[in-house]
């Protein structure tokens, strides 16, 4: 009996348990009718039993047809579902490629195969198949993350699943030109300046100046349409320049020839003419994009003139040019300008503060006794702000002989004190820096950062304050000394003038920045130092500031020791691992190399701490060495710069120095 119920299959709608009890249900209800009816009408009972029994049938057979029918449906979907899959692997516009844990190909979908040629993929190992394929797989297959790549001449959009082994690639080349065409489109602006007409021209009668400005126009014009480009001459010293990214990134791979040309064929009519371009894109806003244009103008100015500064919003900005000394200005209308202004600005302050960067050579101490010196004249209380901590020997040897002089030791105060004495209308004055990153009070420049005045020399860098009250940047001066004693000329008179050790300060600093009057030197440099001389500044004093230690003059032999030709006119010299040096000894042995035959430019690598690696750069004026320690995140003049590399031992930065240098000579 058992064995013929198991062989009794119940139809497939009567497999659910549920629609079995509600079957039961239905059908004890129906039997009940039946037996209530038999006991009303007999023959009534028997109609409705013929009649229940007809539509339990009738039903059985339609639950059946249907379910039948469902079921066909539900294998045809799936088969057509399966097939669907099957087809878009084979057909649909996406490279589908699985491999194995060796990097072989187990399948490739007919789409992927046509950019292989007709190479057999199946069972090879993608690295013989194609090795770039192979390298951006390796490269990219810990990350799932939706990336573009570039393979062979195609853009793709590329996503790994390193579980299953299978890679996904969406051809967008075209949609890439696309977006590279709009993106090629957009507007750049520019501001283009003369950086020293005035200069030129007033010596020159109406006929030369006419001469020269038919020159530079012509030559303009010349080349904006080389590159269609449009230039416009808005004012004597001054053009507009507007072109498409595409234009402008093609002028760039030129290198900006533009400022080598004009420079070149106006020095030799004797009147050397340099251009100074700043270029902004990629803002929408027109009138932004002006402004940034002339910000960049700005800072190329700032940096010293005969350059180009580039930059795309949100980017880092480019710099071209730069390969000659700034020319040293003819007047004092600028400097009178700024020591008025510096007047002004003391009659809204309080108490004055100057410091410079963090461990200050002689040019930011004596700058910083000048300053303080110029807040008297005006009856202002200042204070010189220096971080005791780490001081170098000649810095060391003034502050001696500041602590014998009451007056100048009672405005010398550390950083924390300064801090605690500052108030909301005091007034900032940074010397011999521009970088908040480098000063020797950052907490203090923080709590001042709305009333800062900059006074340097150096070429300025992205990194800059913002809105400082006011700036004094002359890249063409020797020393900060220079620029702050030139000042004194247009102070009130009556008051008290420079003492001994003030004007001796600040003749070793501009002894230490011109290297004994070598170098950066210039008719204003000799005149603010015979006015130092007329102050009572002591050059016997100002040699015995500036001796050398024993020790210290050892370990710069012992450096230059090391030296090694990496380049056509260039020597490197390169620290111990394991041992610290001074960065005052590292500059001083680039100093020394550039005595040297043969040597345009020198480089000392020195560790300076335990996590940071320096390099001091130093060139005679041919090799722009600020641009190289640019690339490597630093800064200061064309023959004179500087940067700290933290993470890295001596050896790998040599290599990223290396590696700067070729980037800079491109």
């Amino acid at each position: 009996m058992k064995k013929l119920l198991a062989r009794i299959k119940l139809p497939a709608f009567l497999e659910d348990v549920r629609l079995r009890w509600i079957v039961a249900i239905m059908g004890g209800l129906a039997l009940i009718d039946v037996v209530v009816a038999a006991f009303i009408r007999p023959w009534l009972a028997l109609v409705l039993f013929v009649f229940l029994v007809g539509l339990m049938i009738a039903t059985f057979f339609a639950l059946a047809r249907i379910t039948d029918n469902t079921t066909r449906y539900i294998s045809n979907l799936a088969y057509r579902i399966k097939r669907g899959e099957q087809e878009a692997l084979i057909k649909m516009p996406v490279g589908i490629l699985i491999y194995n844990e060796q990097l072989e190909i187990e399948w490739a979908n007919p789409y992927l195969q046509q950019y292989f040629g007709d190479a057999e993929l199946l069972g090879q190992s993608l690295s013989t198949v194609d090795p770039d394929l192979a390298k951006l797989i390796a490269a990219n297959q810990d990350d799932s993350t939706l990336r573009t790549i570039t393979w062979g001449a195609h853009e793709f959009e590329m996503t790994i699943q390193k579980s299953i082994g299978v890679v996904y690639l969406m051809d967008i080349t075209r949609y890439a030109k696309i977006e590279k065409a709009a993106m090629g489109r957009r507007l750049a602006i520019g501001q283009v300046f003369l950086d020293n007409y005035d200069e030129i021209t007033q010596t020159m009668d109406d006929q030369t100046v006419t001469n020269l400005n038919s020159y530079v126009t012509n030559t303009m014009s010349h080349w904006a349409a080389e590159f269609d480009m449009f230039v416009k001459r808005v004012a004597a010293d001054r053009f507009i320049l507007i072109s498409y990214v595409d234009s402008l990134l093609a002028v760039e791979q030129n290198k900006f020839k533009i400022l080598d040309t004009i420079r070149e064929q106006t020095s030799k009519q004797n009147f050397p003419l340099t251009l100074s371009i700043g270029i902004a894109y990629g803002e929408d806003d027109l009138s932004q994009l002006a402004v940034t244009s002339q910000s960049n103008l700005d800072l190329a100015l700032g940096r010293g003139g005969d350059q180009v500064v580039v930059r795309e919003k949100g980017a880092q900005a480019r710099f071209y040019g730069g390969k000659t000394n700034p020319m040293e200005k003819r007047t004092r209308v600028r400097a009178r300008m700024i020591a008025q202004a510096l007047q002004e600005l003391f009659k809204q302050t309080d108490k004055v503060f100057v410091v410079g960067h963090a461990r200050p050579d002689m040019d930011a101490i004596g700058a910083g006794l000048g300053i303080r010196r110029i807040a008297q004249m005006n009856g202002k209380d200042c204070y010189v702000v220096v971080d005791p901590t780490n001081l170098h020997t000649d810095v060391e040897r003034l502050m001696t002989a500041v602590g014998q002089d009451p007056e100048i030791a009672n405005a010398v105060v550390t950083p924390e004190a300064a801090l605690a004495q500052a108030t909301d209308k005091s007034l900032l004055i940074l010397v011999d820096h521009s970088k908040a990153s480098i000063t020797a009070a950052p907490a203090l420049y923080q709590k001042l950062s709305a009333r800062t005045v900059i006074i340097d020399h150096h070429r300025r860098g992205e990194e800059f304050p913002e809105n400082p009250m006011l700036v004094y940047i002359e890249p063409y001066a020797s020393s900060t000394c220079e620029l702050i004693t030139e000042m004194f000329e247009y102070q009130p008179t009556g008051a008290p003038a420079l003492n001994k050790l003030e004007a001796t300060a600040m003749l070793a600093g501009i002894t230490v920045d011109t290297k004994n009057f070598s170098l950066r030197t210039g008719t204003r440099t000799f005149d603010a130092a015979s006015y130092l001389r007329s102050n009572g500044a002591d050059g016997l004093m100002t040699q015995n500031l500036l001796k050398e230690n024993i020790g210290n003059y050892i370990q710069k032999n012992h450096l230059i020791d090391t030296i090694e030709m990496i380049a056509p006119s260039m020597a490197l010299c390169t620290g111990e691992e394991a041992k610290l040096y001074d960065p005052v000894i590292a500059a001083q042995a680039a100093d020394t190399l550039l005595q040297l035959d043969g040597i345009d430019a020198s480089f000392v690598i020195t560790r300076r701490t335990q996590d940071s690696v320096g390099i001091s750069a130093r060139s005679l004026g041919d090799v722009n060495v600020q641009r190289v320690m640019e690339e490597l995140g630093g800064g200061g003049h064309l023959s004179n710069a500087a940067t700290q590399i933290s993470g890295h031992t001596v050896q790998e930065v040599r290599e990223m120095l290396e590696q700067a240098i070729a980037a800079a000579q491109d």
